[in-house]
């Protein structure tokens, strides 16, 4: 044991480990930097009786070879960057899909999952790192602009980290100020970054790509339909202020989910001026005259 040239006897140290591992378990996270732990040696070396012995790489050897904290390396194919993550007791992807970057937050079909409209854990897990706050874009919108941008297929961050059998996708999202982000408990334990019920419904509307399609994003408002509060909803989308007439893909979904006609026309009244799209890049398409949009046949 590398502590022991330290002066620590192997009795010693094995206390020593029980008393960090009750400090690990009172925590409600369960994914940790290096920084992490050295802030916990830092508030609880008096309390762990480390005297001196705390300092150095050493000690932060102790959490893997004694205490029984997993160190993975999160890294991708297609960069260079990578993080390294300490993982203590029974750690679901969730939460280490949840640690990529600070102050990041889950979203899309990660969100989806965390807020229990779908069982199925997902394979791909999205964590929005907003960008800096930038001026709004100028220009009008035009029938003709909307047609061509949303022409071609929508365009996905490929910036990812492996994790076992699981892909953590960073997103560069819009800056919000971390608009609606709430911290949420995970049923197995372990806390969670996460956006809230309407601003996900919102964001996989957006983003139907990044929620699995929009049929996976159909069943997610189905799953809400009892639970979203649609003037919040309303609220959150005039604050989030796209350019584009997205409450018209919000209020399609809203209706098809089966939501009251009083509640899908609140949105209605936002306006169907333009013609929009469900979805970039589908092909064969049908056209509902009621929100003016086309979507994919069948829907």
């Amino acid at each position: 044991m590398k502590l022991q040239g330290r002066g620590l006897r192997s009795k010693k140290v094995e206390q020593l480990s029980k008393r960090i591992a009750r400090t690990l378990d009172s925590e409600t996270k369960r994914v940790f930097t290096a920084s992490d732990l050295r802030a916990l040696i830092a508030a609880h070396g008096e309390e762990w009786k480390l005297g001196t012995e705390g300092a150095g790489r050493a000690f932060l050897a102790m959490f893997e070879e004694q205490v029984g904290v997993r160190k993975v390396v999160l890294q991708g194919e297609t960069h260079r960057q990578k993080f390294v993550r300490y993982l203590w007791g029974d750690v679901s992807p969730v939460e280490v899909a949840s640690s990529l970057r600070v102050p990041a937050y889950l979203s899309h079909s990660s969100a989806v999952f965390v807020h229990g409209l779908t069982e199925q854990l997902p394979k791909v897990f999205y964590v929005n790192y907003e960008q800096s706050a930038k001026p709004k874009a100028r220009g009008t919108l035009t029938q003709g602009g909307i047609d061509r941008a949303f022409q071609g297929k929508q365009r996905e961050s490929t910036f990812a980290f492996e994790y076992g059998e699981y892909r953590f996708v960073l997103l560069s999202g819009k800056n919000t100020g971390r608009l609606e982000v709430q911290s949420k408990l995970l049923p197995g334990g372990g806390k969670v970054d996460v956006t809230s019920l309407e601003r996900t419904l919102i964001d996989i509307a957006v983003r139907p790509t990044y929620a699995g399609g929009v049929h996976q994003v159909l069943d997610a408002y189905r799953g809400a339909r009892e639970l979203v509060s649609v003037g919040k909803l309303i609220a959150v989308l005039k604050q989030l202020d796209y350019v584009y007439p997205y409450h018209q893909a919000i209020g399609f979904y809203l209706e098809r989910a089966g939501v009251t006609a009083k509640q899908a026309e609140r949105v209605r009244a936002m306006g169907t001026k333009w013609r929009f799209y469900l979805a970039h890049g589908t092909r064969e398409m049908e056209f509902d005259e009621k929100w003016q949009l086309f979507h994919p046949k069948g829907m």
